[in-house]
């Protein structure tokens, strides 16, 4: 008996045990792919306008509640008083309450006056004034119950802004340099695609049931804004050798418990091909994606098995049926931060201007405060930014010292500490079930300490601050990244923690930070801890080198 042919490449032939479709693998895998084969997400926008907004919380069948409602931007909040301990032990009835997160998708970070307004006004209607900027430019708001979601809807709708797909399996947001079209360095304006993406693919069924989420990233912004390295697929701007602008794609990054970096394909993808680029790569997911175990269903593993050389050939052969030709790698980022706070040139003239929201926390209130600043010095557009921060665009010289005083006065410093600039958070436990610990009030206390602290400390640090293993506020890939977990106190009590990576960077020399064996820290001593090691670095640093190039070199006992 001869044993069968072996297939030609053995990474494409993953075993039908990963339950992909291309392989003729449909059968639900577990609960998440059950309700999904039963009922595409889309389906629950009507059941929430004619069946839940108007019987109320109770109504809602669970397979909606914890799943579908997510295909709309809606997750159940963390039921108050439920500590950090009992995250991973109770059910998920047990930690739901009766209110929700909204997710507000602002795909490119684009915002009108208008649209700022109303997501202001919904903020203080409905959802008890609460409004964060994520590290994906969505503004999250809380508190929302099921029968408010048709008018918010509504008003969001009206104005040209939706929650579709801002969660679930599905395409999400699509992350966009907030000085597209207006930063005189850039490479290429992205507008136009995330557009033209967004109009033809989100809300299409044929991409609403993919394996896991699904997370896209379309800039030319010189300072490499958008973080391409960690996205699900990437299109970042480059100039080809005749000239051409167009694209450099990247597919295959992700952090959370098992962190990529995205794998370059190496083609040169010209600017009106973006969008059938973009469907052929979120095609083969959804059809070769593995939809067996959720931890391994992003599209970074299927890519990490086959390699960039077959993911590129199945897309041409497959999905596009042509042949994308080889390309140049993108130019390293531009010197400096990445998150355009503070005043600088647009190529018009005019000026935008950067601030820094305290770990991206603001309210409905804030939110129309920065609408009538912005009209007032004869700005219509606002941008958020993936590091929870916003800009305001078109600024006429003579008017920046003015909007500069009026933003300083309200709290929203275009001149931050470095502390202030560059720390982010997660929601952490006060909303979010998966959380361990609380993250916003901990990271705003702690820029204010070390602010007290180190008032003379001017280089470049990211402190990132998440409330689980998850990863949301990427910590696998900051100067100083905060897991947060219950740790042991020196009175042998457990309380809230955090595991401390050290030295991540993306950019020129990419990398996940370091882990010291047995660094943790309560939260009650991270002040002491982060004033201790940047007294270290700033004591044994060599000219222009950076915190995460000393993590590097330095000793495990300098760094604990």
């Amino acid at each position: 008996m001869t044993s069968p042919p072996r297939p030609a490449n053995r990474h494409h032939k993953r075993p039908r045990g990963e339950g992909q479709w291309a392989l003729g693998y449909r059968e639900p895998l577990n609960k998440n792919e059950e309700n999904k084969k039963n009922d595409d997400g889309l389906n629950v926008r009507q059941r929430i306008i004619d069946v839940y907004s108007k019987r109320g919380f109770d109504s809602i069948d669970p397979a909606d509640l914890r799943g579908r409602f997510r295909w709309f931007g809606l997750y159940t909040q963390r039921k108050p008083g439920i500590d950090g301990g009992k995250t991973a032990i109770l059910e998920p009835e047990e930690l739901d309450d009766r209110y929700f997160m909204l997710r507000v998708r602002i795909d490119g970070g684009q915002l009108s006056l208008e649209q700022l307004r109303t997501i202001a006004d919904i903020a203080n209607r409905y959802a008890r004034g609460t409004a964060d900027v994520t590290d994906r430019q969505n503004i999250q708001l809380h508190w929302i119950e099921v029968e408010s979601v048709p008018a918010i809807w509504e008003a969001l709708e009206a104005v040209g802004l939706s929650t579709t797909e801002a969660c679930g399996d599905t395409p999400r947001v699509m992350l966009g340099c907030p000085l597209a079209g207006i930063d005189s360095d850039e490479v290429i304006d992205a507008t136009a695609q995330i557009d033209d993406t967004v109009a033809r693919y989100i809300g299409d069924p044929a991409y609403s049931n993919l394996p896991r989420k699904f997370k896209s990233a379309m800039s030319g912004c010189p300072a490499h804004c958008t973080v391409h390295e960690i996205n699900d697929i990437a299109f970042v701007g480059v100039v080809d050798e005749r000239g051409e602008k167009g694209f450099d794609l990247w597919v295959g990054g992700g952090l959370s418990t098992n962190p990529m970096l995205a794998k370059r394909l190496g083609t040169f993808v010209r600017p009106e091909q973006v969008h059938e680029v973009w469907a052929g790569v979120i095609g083969i997911f959804r059809d070769y994606g593995y939809r067996r175990l959720r931890h391994r269903a992003r599209i970074k593993f299927l890519i990490n098995d086959w390699g960039a050389e077959r993911f590129r050939e199945v897309l041409e052969k497959e999905y596009l049926g042509y042949t994308l030709p080889d390309g140049p790698a993108p130019e390293p980022p531009r010197g400096g931060r990445r998150d355009h706070v503070g005043v600088h040139p647009q190529k018009d003239g005019n000026f935008y201007v950067g601030f820094a929201p305290k770990v991206g926390r603001l309210d409905g209130d804030k939110l129309n405060l920065i609408a009538d600043i912005a009209e007032r010095y004869g700005s219509n557009r606002v941008r958020t930014t993936v590091e929870q921060k916003m800009v305001v665009l078109d600024i006429a010289p003579d008017k920046v010292d003015g909007i500069v005083a009026d933003l300083e006065a309200a709290d929203l410093q275009v001149k931050p500490s470095t502390f202030r600039r560059q720390t982010m958070a997660c929601t952490g436990i006060e909303f979010c079930k998966l959380a361990i610990v609380e993250t916003k009030a901990l990271a705003s206390d702690l820029i204010d300490e070390l602010e007290r602290r180190l008032p003379g400390f001017t280089d470049p640090l990211t402190i990132n601050v998440n409330g689980c293993p998850n990863s949301c506020a990427r910590i696998q890939v900051a100067d100083i990244g905060l897991k947060g977990q219950l740790v042991t106190d020196a009175g042998g009590n457990q309380v809230e923690g955090f595991q401390i990576h050290l030295g991540g960077s993306l950019g020129v020399n990419p990398g996940f930070g370091r882990k010291v064996r047995g660094l943790k820290a309560t939260a009650a001593e991270l002040p002491d801890y982060v004033e201790r090691v940047l007294k270290n670095f700033q004591g044994q640093k060599n000219d222009g080198e950076s915190f995460s190039e000393w993590v590097q070199r330095a000793d495990d006992a300098d760094l604990k």
